[in-house]
């Protein structure tokens, strides 16, 4: 009886520290599990938190893409408009450049019309001038003559008032040809004396 009690023990003693070996095991094998289990939630606390900065990371590229795409649009649509009204600008000028030349091609025939009139004018000029001056110069020589045929005239009354009656008497008698001869000389030295004092306008001309 006490041998089977005994061995009972042994049995129950073998068995409690087999269960206490199983029971540290597992209790180790526990740990090792909760300690991986937590590394694993750690890991993908830690994967989950990069993805969702990654996504962040993604939301906020996309919205720059498309910010940037519109600046582009944008800048694109400004440069063409510029380019357009450049184009129009350029246009304009060269329309401009070519009235402006179309309008110094109507001043300069106009400038050399008036030259060509101004030459006609000054010719004309000088034409009227010369016959002004040839003008004056007979008038002078047509004032000198009048003096000229004046002292003449005042000459032949003079020698008038001087004849005596018995002088013109005498010129009628036949046989006076001394007194006729006189009075003739006299009569012809006024008569050339006349004749050179006569003003002939076409003759000073000619002469002038």
């Amino acid at each position: 009886m006490n041998t089977r009690i005994c061995g009972l023990l042994l049995v129950f003693v073998a068995t409690a520290a087999s269960a206490e070996g199983m029971e540290e095991r597992l209790r180790t094998q526990l740990r090792s599990t909760t300690q991986q289990l937590q590394a694993l939630q750690s890991e993908q606390a830690q994967a989950s938190a990069a993805r969702i900065a990654a996504e962040t990371q993604a939301k906020q590229a996309q919205a720059q893409i498309k910010q940037l795409t519109a600046e582009l649009e944008k800048t694109r649509g400004v440069a063409e408009q510029m380019a357009g009204q450049q184009q129009s600008l350029h246009s304009q000028a060269q329309a401009q450049v070519a009235a402006s030349n179309e309008q110094i091609g109507k001043f300069k025939k106009a400038y050399d019309e008036l030259l060509v009139l101004a030459k006609g004018k000054e010719a004309e000029r000088a034409r009227l001038q010369a016959q002004l001056s040839e003008r004056d110069t007979q008038v002078q020589q047509c004032s000198v003559k009048n003096q000229q045929m004046y002292g003449v005239a005042q000459q032949l009354l003079a020698a008038y008032e001087k004849i005596d009656v018995a002088e013109v008497m005498s010129i009628r008698q036949p046989f006076a040809s001394s007194a006729r001869v006189k009075f003739e000389e006299l009569a012809q030295g006024f008569g050339d004396d006349l004749y050179k004092s006569r003003f002939d306008a076409p003759q000073a001309t000619a002469n002038h």
